[in-house]
């Protein structure tokens, strides 16, 4: 029977009682056909929303939200709060009546803003007219890159450990993952050997996230020019996602990738407010591209989201013009807590990388104790009351490993230490 001959649900009109069927026989036999189909509530999510796991990170923090005297090492939150004269430009733009919708783009004076900061420190330099978005955080900045890049199937070459949303956001846009590992007993170093060996015809892009969320690690000079000769190579887009650029250490200095020669015609540069200004709430962030990508950009912007907080936008124009004393103040401390964190737990017997970026210590925790990452995770908590988030949720090389946020007091710090001290000695195999 051609198409024609079928009804609009696909279903041939014999089995409906028409065209000569059965008229007993064919209401029951549609019945039958529609009661063997799952609920539509069973039915309703896309296969790829389906195909992805709830964040591993959100999961531990609903947990710890119900129970009392709990030291939470796990959310990856400045405890800081916004710094006073950032919060007040954004009651003035309150109170000023700045409640309106903004350009698609953002406000010009924070885009401008931010063509000179990122040109004073990295040297790089965007048309704050064409090639620069303010966004809603940096977690739309990644989505709206890969929703306007990415189409089904193509390949995008992702390290690991990383960011929890990575992997779920490459997924939603349609392109397919292809994971490069990083191990500890490489300080969690990204191979450039790796990162080639992962290319293959049908691979659209590098995806950086560097420092990176879990393990801190950081791209040393050899490995981003390393990076930027492959991407060169095999002409790849990269997604640079550079939220915690500010929070680097030591001797440690951050490079954006897209300053390096020839790769800022090919990098989609991301970053925010969150971390380094402890505006979390604030939910505003940036992404920078040439002009013809970002046109297609803030096409996917401006249907979904239209523009960023009007106040938070004016918030972040203070942070950027202002703020570096406090940024300065807060990494300081950062540092303080890193040193803490990281020699306490090798002392109680985690080997534990250093840290040169970022806010997170990724210690083992499975060879000490015996204990898988989610057992490790959810016993520390039932038994010391003190929030980590399991490694696998990183990555498969996360897995025998923990995340632990040190964005939280020098003082809980050292209870931590002492509650992670005490478990870890009453499991050791």
């Amino acid at each position: 029977m051609t198409t024609a001959g079928r009804d609009r649900q696909g279903v041939e009109p014999a089995l409906l009682g028409t065209a000569g069927g059965d008229e007993a026989a064919g209401p029951s036999v549609a019945l039958a056909t529609h009661s063997v189909r799952p609920p539509l509530a069973d039915r309703a999510l896309a296969q790829r929303v389906r195909s992805v796991p709830p964040s591993g990170i959100r999961r531990f923090f609903d947990i710890l939200a119900t129970m009392d005297d709990v030291i939470s090492l796990g959310i990856g939150e400045p405890d800081f709060d916004t710094p006073a004269d950032i919060v007040e430009a954004g009651v003035k733009s309150l109170m000023r009546g700045r409640t309106h919708y903004t350009s698609n783009y953002g406000t010009i004076e924070l885009r401008r803003a931010l063509a000179d900061h990122l040109e004073r420190l990295y040297g790089v330099r965007y048309d704050s007219m064409s090639e620069i978005l303010i966004t809603v955080g940096a977690s739309e900045a990644v989505d709206l890159a890969l929703r306007a890049t990415c189409d089904p199937g193509d390949e995008v070459v992702l390290h690991e450990p990383s960011y929890v949303a990575y992997v779920p956001a490459i997924t939603f846009a349609g392109g397919i993952v292809r994971l490069v590992p990083t191990r500890l007993e490489d300080d969690f170093a990204l191979d450039p050997g790796e990162v080639e060996a992962a290319v293959t015809p049908r691979t659209k892009a590098l995806f950086l996230g560097y420092p990176c969320n879990p393990t801190g690690a950081v791209l040393p000079d050899d490995v981003r020019d390393a990076l930027a000769a492959i991407a060169e190579r095999h002409d790849l887009l990269v997604y640079a996602d550079e939220i915690y650029d500010r929070l680097a250490y030591g001797t440690y200095r951050h490079r954006a990738f897209s300053s390096l020669p020839g790769m800022r015609e090919r990098t989609i540069l991301m970053g925010g407010f969150s971390k380094a200004y402890a505006m979390t709430g604030w939910r505003v962030g940036w992404l920078c591209a040439p002009a013809a990508i970002l046109d297609g950009i803030v096409k996917v912007h401006q249907y979904g989201i239209m523009s960023a907080p009007t106040i938070a936008q004016d918030a972040a124009l203070e942070a950027l013009t202002h703020g570096e004393p406090e940024v300065q103040r807060m990494l300081s401390e950062y540092d303080r807590r890193r040193r803490l964190l990281v020699d306490g737990l090798n002392r109680i017997g985690l080997v534990t990388f250093e840290p040169r970026g970022a806010f997170y210590a990724f210690p083992a925790v499975s060879d000490a104790t015996g204990l898988s990452s989610e057992d490790f995770a959810q016993r520390l908590l039932s038994e010391e009351r003190v929030a980590v988030v399991p490694g696998g949720a990183f990555g498969p090389s996360g897995e025998g490993h923990v995340r632990m946020c040190y964005a939280t007091s020098y003082e809980q710090l050292e209870e931590a230490l002492v509650r992670i001290g005490r478990f870890v000695e009453g499991h050791r195999p």
